[in-house]
């Protein structure tokens, strides 16, 4: 399940393996980009050392230039026209859809993370939405009082101490860590599409919810990447800065400490003034 925040930016993450297999990872393409639960240990905050924190910065700059050629070409123009021509009570429908189906990763993660009394509320809602919500296109659990909850592997990792030490921008994948990128395979073994596309509904059905799950996702993108692209003077490195403290924020359950930057230059010590003569 993502989230997509007012006040924060998000980037498009979108999931490319296994071709033959391709509808059933679309629903996890896409990775909320500026979106930004336990405890996190003191040396998380070498999060915020942007600078150190992405020694591969020629690369990673290729990867963003071609992932956003991409969505200017293709994605952006689909899901302009899909806002344009597609009633607002359907599209907030699909997105409960594709929403639902990525709760069980939250569910896993939050038992994970130790939330126990949260990951049974998560499974609660599950089973709500899926049942009563008809498949997850409606949002029961939340009138029930059963929030929707953002939780993910990346996010359990850093919970237990294990620190956000290097960036990633991968292609088409889009901002990512060398602890967070761990979720890719977790998201996708929890996603009921990945064994419904493989042993159950085939690529005949799969394919076109893998590609309805893309422009959803897209157009739900639409306004925060407007945002991103009036904001930012290098919007590399906008995505960047915001992906890194939206995960630290998520890892802290949205109260993390204040920011210790280190001083890149050590400061003169006062000079002692000269007696009065």
């Amino acid at each position: 399940m993502r989230h997509f925040y007012t006040d924060q930016l998000i980037l498009m993450r979108l999931i490319q393996r296994f071709p033959h297999h391709l509808a059933v990872f679309l629903p996890l393409m896409c990775v909320a980009l500026f979106s930004g639960c336990a405890t996190v240990r003191p040396h998380d905050k070498d999060e915020t050392s942007f600078e150190r924190i992405d020694p591969y910065e020629k690369a990673n700059r290729g990867s963003y230039k071609f992932t956003d050629v991409v969505d200017r070409k293709i994605l952006e123009p689909v899901a302009n026209f899909y806002i344009d021509y597609v009633p607002n009570p359907v599209r907030r429908s699909v997105a409960n859809f594709y929403d639902n189906l990525e709760y069980p990763n939250v569910v896993l993660n939050a038992f994970l993370q130790g939330k126990v009394r949260q990951g049974f509320q998560d499974s609660l809602r599950f089973i709500v939405n899926s049942s009563a919500g008809v498949g997850g296109l409606f949002d029961v659990a939340s009138h029930m009082g059963l929030v929707q909850h953002n939780e993910d592997f990346g996010q359990t990792l850093g919970v237990w101490g294990v620190d956000a030490k290097t960036y990633i921008f991968i292609p088409i994948l889009g901002p990512s860590s060398n602890r967070d990128i761990a979720d890719i395979p977790v998201s996708t073994i929890t996603n009921p599409l990945f064994f419904a596309g493989i042993f159950v509904l085939g690529a005949p059905v799969t394919v076109p919810l893998g590609i309805l799950a893309a422009i959803d996702l897209r157009a739900r993108l639409s306004g925060p990447m407007k945002i991103r692209d009036e904001a930012a003077l290098d919007p590399y490195l906008f995505v960047r800065d915001a992906y890194l403290q939206q995960r630290k924020h998520l890892i802290y359950n949205g109260n993390p400490p204040p920011d210790v930057y280190e001083d890149l230059m050590k400061e003169e010590p006062p000079k002692e003034e000269s007696p009065a003569k």
